[in-house]
């Protein structure tokens, strides 16, 4: 069984990729990237592919049994036909079983909202392939906030418009781990998964980090206009808006959801504490 990952050489393509190795085998785990010289590292077959070019997953994806394709990371509306790319090739060359990293939210009312509506799209594109499928839709990642963690002392708070609001963070070992299963067990096939760890405000994220990494920051709640216009100074007009949205949805409970982990992966997800210890022991 040859199963495709897409984007293998990003953070979440890297993971699932490791997790598969240790499922079936390097020799049965094709990467599929923009830039092949920047995945040899993986240590598996590695083939060029470009979401934007239907010619080259059409190569890309011959002999492939099973593809687990990663949302791409272009504007909310080019990254519709760029998947239709990966899954009109997947069709062409006789792919049985399709996953898709999606992600939680909703797809109306904040400024990330337009992301979500997007991946929902293909989430129906993949749907209606005609081929076996799985969805997981990806909770906000642990690690953005431990990489920002030098930041955070000099600052000494975490500061944002969440407010009181709880979000049901992951790693991205954890969803590699995750997907390898959904890759592999048909029992998920026709499945849609929240792919999210335990429920935890700021102040208990602040708190765990404290415990960690033996700091003292606090956690400081602004308003949502405020916190915009602090990250668009910063990260520019596109992201600093993205990056409120997702803040604002965690005030609003967006992402606070009931965990389909267990379902796709056969066991619960890692506690956050756990996630935060194995990230500060591999970096």
């Amino acid at each position: 069984m040859k199963i495709a990952v897409t984007a293998a050489s990003g953070q979440l393509g890297t993971a699932i990729v490791n997790a598969l190795k240790k499922e079936i085998g390097a020799e049965n785990v094709v990467g599929v990237v923009r830039t092949p010289e920047k995945a040899q590292h993986l240590g598996i077959e590695i083939r060029k592919g470009d979401y934007n070019s239907r010619e080259e997953y059409n190569d890309a994806l011959k002999g492939i049994d099973k593809v687990l394709l990663i949302s791409g990371m272009g504007d909310p509306e080019a990254r519709i036909p760029q998947h239709r790319n990966v899954i009109e090739a997947a069709k062409q060359n006789g792919v049985k079983k399709i996953v898709y990293t999606s992600i939680v939210g909703i797809n109306e009312g904040n400024s990330f909202s337009p992301i979500v509506k997007s991946n929902r799209q293909t989430e129906e594109d993949v749907k209606n392939s005609g081929l076996d499928w799985a969805l997981g839709r990806n909770g906000i990642y642990i690690e953005p906030d431990l990489e920002y963690i030098e930041n955070y002392k000099k600052e000494g708070e975490i500061r944002n418009c969440a407010g009181e609001g709880k979000c049901t963070y992951i790693s991205r070992p954890e969803l590699g781990y995750a997907y390898s299963k959904m890759l592999i067990g048909e029992e998920h096939n026709g499945q849609t998964y929240n792919l999210v760890g335990e429920a935890i405000t700021q102040q208990e994220l602040a708190d765990l980090i404290n415990e960690v990494y033996g700091t003292e920051i606090v956690f400081n709640s602004v308003s949502v206009e405020e916190y915009t216009e602090e990250r668009k100074s910063v990260l520019g007009d596109f992201l600093g808006v993205v990056i409120a949205g997702i803040y604002s949805g965690i005030a609003s409970g967006a992402y606070d959801l009931v965990s389909d982990f267990e379902k796709a992966a056969g066991r619960p997800p890692k506690k956050t504490l756990e996630m935060i210890k194995e990230y500060r022991n591999n970096h």
